[in-house]
Order: structure tokens, then sequence, then C-alpha cells
């Protein structure tokens, strides 16, 4: 979900940079590139991406499963370790092993993970701990960063994977850290309202953030382009 820092040169179209700046990724992306060098010469990009969807699937299958046995959230923060584990290592092996494949990485890594989320959530609206509309408003959200992210990346050059520090893998530990709650404690009562489901009140914060972020980004990336391509000057009327 890209914005120029502060140029408004606008990159050769068919390339991009990453900007990833959220509280973890630094170490993070030393950790990654630590497993990169010593995982099996026989694990490729894509066994790892093939990895992380399935155990994604399993995430969603866990929270659905939560309506016959809450105690089925437990998997859920194994199952997204696993996912971060695929999910995270597979560009960063293609990186490390100088395999790098730019258009179908991107392509593949972003459709698995659109495909992979629309599961995520559906799984979470028939589970009973959040209602179906604020799954639906979280994968509306969602769709709506993905789209901007990619019109930002093919339009400005740069792919940001962040917003106010965070980022896929602290979006995972709070997915987790909620599984894990909602198991004791899956009603609140903020401000003595209630009692309101877990998922609930975090779905409408995290589906609102979302809107906010996107109308923010839009508009930054669309001045952005508007001061990169001033208008030109009237040329002569066709008759």
């Amino acid at each position: 979900m890209a914005t120029p820092a502060s140029s408004t040169a606008i990159p050769a179209l068919g390339t991009h940079v990453r900007e990833h700046t959220s509280i973890l990724a630094a170490g993070e992306k030393r950790l990654l590139i630590w497993m990169a060098h010593r995982l099996p010469r026989w694990v490729n990009s894509d066994h790892l991406t093939a990895l992380g969807a399935v155990a994604m699937v399993a995430t969603a299958a866990a929270f659905a499963a939560a309506a016959l046995d809450v105690r089925c959230l437990g998997l859920v923060p194994v199952l997204l370790a696993v996912n971060w584990f695929g999910d995270s290592l597979d560009g960063t092996v293609a990186r490390v092993r100088r395999q790098q494949r730019p258009r179908y990485g991107y392509y593949l890594d972003h459709v698995v993970d659109i495909a992979n989320t629309a599961v995520l959530f559906a799984g979470l609206a028939v589970s009973g701990l959040c209602s179906p509309w604020i799954a639906m408003a979280l994968l509306v959200g969602y769709l709506l960063l993905c789209g901007e992210s990619f019109l930002a990346t093919h339009a400005l050059g740069v792919f940001r994977i962040s917003f106010a520090g965070l980022g896929p893998t602290e979006l995972r530990l709070l997915l987790s850290a909620g599984a894990l709650a909602a198991v004791g404690q899956p009603q609140l009562h903020p401000f003595g309202w209630g009692p309101f489901s877990l998922f609930d009140v975090g779905g409408l914060i995290g589906a609102v953030g979302m809107a906010v972020v996107f109308v923010l980004s839009a508009a930054r990336n669309t001045r952005a382009l508007y001061l990169a391509e001033p208008l030109p000057p009237a040329g002569p009327q066709c008759r």
C-alpha cells in the first residue's frame, strides 16, 4: 500500500520497491534471512507458499470449529505461526538464493493472500465469535486496501506492507491473542455496555481502521501523482 517518501518522480512501470516499517520488521527480516540460509535446498519458495496457504485454510477451519467447541481456538496461534513461516519465508528464500521471479512471485503471493483472507473471514463469520456483518466489513476493508496497494505499486513503484507500525506479522499476533482470550472470556462490557463479542469489538475497530487507512493512502497517492503529472498547457484546439 504505497506512498512515495518525498520525491514526486514516478518509477518506470514494472519496477517497485518494498516498504516495510512495522514494529517487528527489522528483527523479523534478520530472522527470516537466518532461516533461509539454513533451509534444506529441496525446499523452494513454491513449497513455502503452499504451506502458508494450507495453514491459513486450517486456521479458518479452527475458527469455524469453535462453533462446536471453543477449545479449537487453541489451535489458531500454532496454525498462524505455520502460516507466518511459509508466507513470510517464501520471498526471502528466493532472494537469498538469487532465484527471484518478480512477476510470478508478486502475482502468486498476493492472489493467494486474497484467497486466504476470504477463507479466514468466512471461518470467522460461522464461528459464532463474530457477527457475519463484521466479518464481511473486515473482508471489504482488506480488499479495499489490497486494491489501493496494487494500484499504487503500479503507478508509484512503492509497495507498502505496513501501516502505523502494523504489518502482517503484528496482525497475526493480535489475531492469535484474540483467539486465546476468547477461549476464556469471549464477551466484553466496554464502558459498562454490552455484553459484546470480543471479536465484534475488535473487528469493528479493525474495519474502521482499514477504512481510514484506505482514505488517507488514496488521498496521499492521488496528490503525489497530481504533482508528478501536472496538467499540460492547452494546445491548439481541434476543429
